[in-house]
């Protein structure tokens, strides 16, 4: 698939920064001495980086923060049911955004992840954590249900598992989050970065359109029925192979190129 052309500069705004590179979109959070907390501002200029990055056919998105802490919440400014209700509907039309979106998005997270922080590196398809970050879902220690988080975090995690750290509260570790089933990798002291850099390589080389669609078709299964997983299995796999035939029947001969013939 052809990528659209797309500023390749780092966009410095208070808090963020936009750094589109190519196949890539570099989102890193920038507050580290507010604990890398979103404001509003940040979650749309966020938003409107990953609607531009789709239109550009971007790829990947690299999630990342400045300082010792990927990220200990968002900031809480509203102070009426009208304000809290529009600030509630822009985080989640934030995570919405990172669950539905086209690109593959991958949480490098660096430091202590808290809250709405550790519920944005979940919901990426790929999060790697440095082995020394402290984790934890803080709200109930305030009494606050993080019902944002409970609305999809039984799809990643055993419910009876995970509803502890919902309502006790209590910090807990990378390694018991990989075993749970909250993240991907744990990454050892120093490693972090290159492991996110061997993965993006990874995920550039595969076919863009199979990418796309298997992240799409994975997000729906989880939540279908099976019937309806079924039926849309069938759909998907008709049209994925007859453009993979077609794509094939595109590419020079093995013979004339001397290369060894395509697999079917």
């Amino acid at each position: 698939m052809h990528v659209a052309a797309i500023e390749e500069h780092t966009v410095s705004e208070p808090g963020v920064l936009i750094r589109p590179q190519g196949r890539v979109l570099e989102i890193t959070l920038d507050r580290p001495a507010s604990g890398n907390e979103i404001t509003a501002g940040m979650f749309d200029r966020m938003l409107a980086a990953i609607a531009a990055a789709e239109r550009a056919g971007v790829r990947v998105m690299r999630l990342r923060a400045n300082g010792p802490v990927f990220c200990t919440g968002r900031e809480r400014a509203g102070h009426d049911a009208a304000s809290i209700r529009d600030e509630v509907a822009r985080l989640i039309d934030f995570k919405r955004a990172i669950r539905r979106s086209p690109m593959i998005c991958i949480a490098e997270v660096q430091g202590d992840a808290a809250g709405f922080g550790m519920g944005m590196a979940i919901l990426c398809d790929f999060t790697l954590v440095a082995a020394g970050a402290v984790l934890s879902f803080p709200e109930m220690r305030k009494g606050l249900p993080p019902a944002a988080i409970m609305a999809y975090l039984g799809q990643y995690g055993l419910p009876k598992r995970v509803f502890p750290l919902i309502l006790l509260a209590r910090d807990f570790t990378p390694a018991h989050a990989h075993n749970l089933g909250l993240i991907n990798t744990v990454c050892a002291p120093g490693t972090l970065a290159a492991e996110t850099d061997a993965l993006i390589e990874a995920v550039l080389a595969m076919d863009p359109d199979g990418a796309r669609q298997c992240k799409a078709y994975f997000q729906q299964a989880l939540e279908a029925d099976t019937e309806t997983n079924f039926r849309l299995a069938v759909e998907l796999l008709t049209v994925e192979t007859l453009r993979l035939k077609a794509q094939t029947a595109r590419q020079p001969s093995a013979a004339a190129t001397g290369g060894p013939l395509p697999l079917t």
